[in-house]
């Protein structure tokens, strides 16, 4: 273990406003796509974030407090017997039966309650002074039996059963400025309690081994190749103490001298600043810089994750832009002029007589056109719903497809499971309330399209049958409108319309209607596909993910490594 390096004052803050800034930029970069490795990469995450909150941040702003040792280790090692023999009296109980589901408990010197409240180590976990079987709880113990300036954490097993146990002897693990880790003759060589070992020698952590309930006959044999695994781990510098196997009081405790050697060397610890400072600033300089380390990692993770985001967002909007398109030009080809509103336009219009009509002066056109607009109010409302129905059946036609089209294309890509699960919504459908919308938006349309023909009498001054058929009128605009860039060739019907409104409003003033009111329906057309595409690509904005997360994760850990650079270099001018 080595001494710390002793930096101005400035330096420590530069320091805990880097790990502040990674903090944030982790917690606002949510790694929520189904990329490969998503699963592992979000479960680093999580525990980075968590390892800043409970320990490195609270741990810089006060370096000064107690030292914590988290005994930790494999099942039925006889944790918490140690624990209670440490401290010399009953402070944890024991899993007589396993799997043992309990609140973590914390004994500290009385003098030393003011350093884990709530808002410092651990925030997370709500302060009890009673034992629970919540794990989100924290049993604080004091007692004087205790050395001021040292904390004892009595963890699960490592290798519990209970997935929960599990994850919260991890998050203890990795709040601890020393691990007491206790193992057994029996279960010294098990993975489960190396992997976390491992983990402590890829960050630095200072670490202790008790091999404990171990016969006094077995005790030299075993510690040896303990020591030797140790070694060719990377832990060859850990202090590896022997508990041999003893008996327990009434109480639950060892006797004193079984523990002594262990004890000893804590409150050595305690008693002795310089010591416990060493330990503290080895276990969180390795922290700090293995935290750096995984970060810049999960800003590669995160580009993935932006990339996969666009391809998502890229094949949505490719699905609805062509729908768009499909639905806008659908709309005024002629293609709807057929079925329905084809029989209703035919029954209104008269097409055979108003043909012949046509052939005569305009001033006889306009008296015929009279009576027969002014007594087709029926007919005129009967081609109004008929258009209604059809344009409301087209867009929920383009509608479905680009919606399929969509959910297909990232069903594909394979990474928008989350996508589909922040919604209720069946996005693979159009959306229940386009119908209404549907109608709503042809409704207002040809309420405009009237209100055109309005105003063109208003305008002209043409006549007076204008007041009673401008109803027939718009429906006629509307026709023309459905066809207006229908082939020269097509035989639509609407040629009729557009014949109707020329003698009517004129060539150029009708042509100008007919733009007006195609410019209208293509606009709500559009916006209505629009809705749409926004429905579907609502829950991929919905999971937070930022383009420039992957950017501000990387350039936060690059300021943590900066700031380490700088402590390593105390006489030097802080880099900028």
């Amino acid at each position: 273990m080595t001494h710390p390096v002793t930096v101005p004052p400035d330096h420590d803050s530069r320091m805990l406003t880097a790990l502040v800034q990674l903090h944030d930029a982790l917690k606002a970069a949510p790694l929520a796509l189904d990329v490969p490795g998503a699963g592992e990469l979000r479960v680093s995450r999580q525990q980075l974030i968590n390892q800043l909150e409970d320990y490195v941040l609270p741990r810089q702003m006060t370096v000064e407090a107690p030292l914590l040792a988290v005994v930790g280790g494999s099942t039925g090692a006889g944790k918490s017997t140690l624990v209670n023999s440490l401290v010399g009296r009953r402070v944890t109980a024991p899993g007589l039966l396993r799997p043992t589901t309990r609140s973590a408990v914390l004994v500290h010197h009385p003098a030393d309650a003011k350093w884990f409240g709530q808002d410092r180590l651990l925030p997370e976990l709500v302060r009890v002074e009673q034992a629970t079987d919540d794990r989100h709880s924290l049993q604080l113990v004091a007692s004087d039996t205790m050395p001021a300036g040292l904390a004892i954490l009595d963890a699960p097993d490592v290798d519990s059963v209970e997935e929960g146990n599990r994850r919260l002897a991890t998050q203890l693990l990795a709040a601890a400025d020393l691990w007491l880790f206790v193992t057994s003759a029996a279960r010294y060589s098990d993975q489960v309690p190396w992997e976390h070992l491992k983990t402590a020698a890829e960050r630095s952590t200072s670490v202790a081994i008790v091999l404990d309930r171990t016969p006094s006959s077995d005790v030299r044999t075993v510690s040896a190749h303990l020591a030797r695994m140790l070694a060719s781990r990377g832990l060859k510098d850990s202090p590896l103490f022997t508990v041999a196997e003893a008996p327990v009081s009434e109480d639950g405790l060892l006797d004193a001298k079984v523990v002594a050697d262990v004890r000893a060397w804590l409150v050595s610890l305690a008693k002795d600043p310089s010591a416990r400072s060493a330990v503290v600033r080895q276990t969180l300089d390795g922290t700090v810089r293995s935290l750096a380390r995984q970060a810049h990692g999960l800003a590669d993770a995160l580009a993935q994750q932006q990339g996969a985001a666009e391809a998502l967002r890229e094949a949505a909007m490719t699905a609805y832009a062509e729908a768009e398109q499909g639905a806008v030009s659908a709309a005024t080809d002629g293609t709807l002029l057929r079925g329905e509103v084809a029989v209703r336009w035919r029954e209104f219009a008269g097409t055979g007589e108003l043909l012949r009509s046509l052939e005569g002066r305009v001033g006889l056109i306009r008296d015929r056109l009279v009576n027969a607009v002014k007594g087709s109010g029926q007919q005129a409302e009967r081609v109004s719903v008929a258009i209604e129905s059809a344009v409301e059946l087209m867009v929920l036609d383009h509608a479905e497809g680009a919606a399929t089209a969509t959910v297909a294309a990232w069903t594909e890509l394979g990474t928008a499971g989350p996508v589909l699960a922040v919604t209720d919504d069946d996005l693979s459908r159009a959306s229940g309330g386009l119908r209404r919308s549907v109608e709503g938006e042809v409704r207002a349309w040809q309420q405009q399209l009237t209100e055109l023909v309005k105003a063109g009498d208003a305008e002209r001054r043409t006549s007076r049958y204008l007041a009673y058929g401008a109803r027939g009128l718009a429906v006629t605009l509307a026709v023309t409108v459905l066809a207006d860039t229908a082939p020269a060739e097509t035989e639509s019907g609407a040629e009729v319309g557009r014949t109707l409104l020329n003698a009517v409003f004129g060539a150029d003033h009708s042509a100008g209607l007919i733009a007006r009111g195609r410019a209208d329906l293509e606009r709500r057309v559009g916006s209505l596909i629009a809705a749409e595409r926004a429905r579907a690509i609502g829950p991929l904005d919905a999971l937070g993910l930022d383009g420039e997360a992957s950017r501000q994760v990387r350039a936060a850990a690059r300021r943590v490594d900066d700031r380490r650079y700088e402590q390593s270099r105390p006489g030097d001018e802080p880099l900028p």
